[in-house]
């Protein structure tokens, strides 16, 4: 098993942060009800919130995270 380094962790966290960014801002897709769309947009804006909270972040941009989970 290959162990990440820390900066390698939180590249990763970062990474699934900006999917919910990208998710959140790209629009409800088409094939979603609005009330699909709704847990949607709560579950990754909550993810985005637990993410924001964390201490380990270093020079990442946190604004586009910031921006979207409001």
């Amino acid at each position: 098993m290959i162990e990440l380094t820390e900066q390698e962790q939180i590249a990763k966290h970062y990474s699934a942060c900006m999917d919910s960014v990208n998710l959140i801002n790209g629009g409800k897709p088409e094939d979603m009800t609005d009330a699909e769309w709704a847990d949607c947009l709560s579950r990754n804006k909550e993810h985005l919130r637990i993410m924001l909270a964390k201490d380990y972040w270093t020079t990442e941009d946190l604004a586009p995270l910031q921006a979207a989970s409001a």
